[in-house]
């Protein structure tokens, strides 16, 4: 039986960073796209749930840091850091609201058709969108992304995930994050610096473990420093309800415990959304942990039928969504120059919203010791205190870590903590994506007073000794 709904040349089952990129991409080649979502709210969880209203909270959290810090500075009248969770969650609902309805005129303006629905395979070419009606396309890209895991423990129900967070009406006291990945430790760092006590619950004596040790030791010691507690080698086994709150009961380094807490948060890691796509009906093939399986081209198993973004579960991570959209759209609608386009997954740089915050691009030290062998690496460290702690009692630390492979000593790895690593991660991430070496590092002229300045005159007395 034919179809009997419309047909497209590119139909795009997902409404988020890389899905949106996609379609206008391959609108502005003249295809007939659609694009389906069923949440109601385009923008996929970075706008909705994730990096922007995020950032938001973040940059609220370094204005009370800021309030605090200007009293060490003279502003002996700096107002107080009370802080009006209610208000801001108004206007960033607002802004976030806002930001819906310009990726609806965009896909309107780029002649996009927008389909609200829950998308399900019915063939190869054809989906469903619970109404009886078919929708038809000779290609179709899956881009539905990831949601929040939460564990299968008793009483889990009484906390709350990462999108539940962005839901608070009001800022609870006493917090337990459960999860240290960068989630986890950015939204305990927010509720921290916001006033709250937060105690985080860790599987290892570690936190951000794909993370380089320069990163996740640095940030541990900071966050123990100021007063953020964390549970080790810890498993919470259940979760109950108490007149005054939560109980956490949990095994830590083999001993039974139990705190009570106002608000508890999962940050055990996200999961692919793909319960309701219908895959098996198409046989498009999952990893282990149930991403869809794709390949440098985009491509699953089935032809016609691509995928990208955070359900393939490779750096999950907005920008990322977005190029990969762009190219898998110019390579099949575009000129002919297009016709190997794909995106490079290696050296994609991160950032983690900490505080202070942190970020990376390249190999960790471990990584490339497996892929170079530590006698052919040149690590160069550099441990700090950036000058705007100069008239602070505590000083926030930096710390930098420049990872060099073979005799040209090429740069395979940045590792940065402190103020402004964020921002000042970007460019360097541009210097070793086009394959800088130590000495064109040594050959740029500082920029003084920065912290960047560092990772521009390491010298041997840097050389990390093993």
């Amino acid at each position: 039986m034919p179809p009997t709904g419309k047909i497209y040349d590119y139909l795009v089952i997902g409404g988020g960073s890389g899905g949106l990129a996609s379609a206008r991409r391959a609108a502005s080649y003249g295809a007939k796209v659609a694009l389906i979502e069923g949440s109601g709210r385009l923008g996929g969880t970075c706008v909705n749930v994730g990096c922007v209203p995020k950032k938001v909270m973040w940059n609220t959290a370094s204005l009370a840091e800021a309030v605090r810090d200007a009293k060490e500075y003279g502003f002996h009248e700096a107002g107080s850091t009370a802080f009006d969770w209610k208000y801001l969650k108004l206007k960033r609902d607002a802004y976030i609201k806002r930001l819906n309805g310009i990726y609806e005129r965009n896909l309107e303006k780029d002649e996009v058709e927008y389909i609200s629905g829950m998308a399900s395979f019915v063939s190869k070419n054809s989906v469903t969108i619970g109404d009886g009606q078919e929708i038809h396309a000779k290609k179709i890209l899956i881009a539905v992304g990831g949601q929040p895991i939460i564990p299968k423990v008793p009483g889990a129900e009484l906390g709350i995930d990462s999108d539940g967070f962005f839901d608070l009406e009001h800022q609870p006291k006493r917090i337990a994050v459960v999860g240290t990945g960068y989630i986890g430790v950015e939204l305990a760092g927010i509720f921290h610096t916001l006033g709250s006590e937060v105690s985080i619950f860790s599987r290892t004596k570690e936190i951000l473990r794909p993370f380089d040790h320069i990163i996740k030791d640095t940030l541990k010691k900071e966050m123990l420093s100021t007063g953020i507690k964390i549970v080790t080698d810890s498993h919470v086994q259940s979760l109950s309800k108490s007149d005054s709150g939560i109980n956490v009961n949990y095994e830590a380094e083999g001993k039974q415990g139990s705190q009570e807490f106002d608000l508890v948060l999962w940050a055990i890691g996200r999961k692919p959304h793909v319960e309701k796509l219908g895959l098996e009906k198409v046989d498009v093939e999952l990893t282990g942990q149930g991403h869809i399986r794709f390949n440098e081209y985009q491509e699953t198993n089935i032809p016609e039928i691509y995928s990208l973004g955070d359900v393939g579960g490779i750096e999950q991570l907005t920008p990322v969504a977005i190029a990969a959209g762009r190219r898998l759209a110019d390579r099949l609608f575009g000129p002919p120059q297009f016709k190997n386009s794909k995106l490079d997954y290696k050296n994609v740089p991160s950032v983690i919203f900490s505080h202070p915050t942190a970020g990376a691009v390249g190999l960790t030290e471990e990584q490339a010791q497996a892929e170079y062998g530590a006698e052919n690496l040149n690590v160069y460290v550099s441990e700090f205190s950036g000058m705007y702690n100069a008239m602070k009692t505590h000083k926030t630390p930096s710390a930098f870590k420049l990872i060099c492979a073979g005799p040209e000593e090429k740069v395979v790895g940045i590792h940065l903590v402190g103020l402004g690593s964020d921002e000042m991660l970007q460019g360097f991430a541009v210097a070793v994506k086009m394959g800088a070496t130590k000495a064109d590092l040594d050959d740029t002229v500082a920029l003084h007073p920065t912290s960047a300045e560092e990772l521009v005159t390491l010298t041997k007395g840097n050389l990390k000794k093993n």
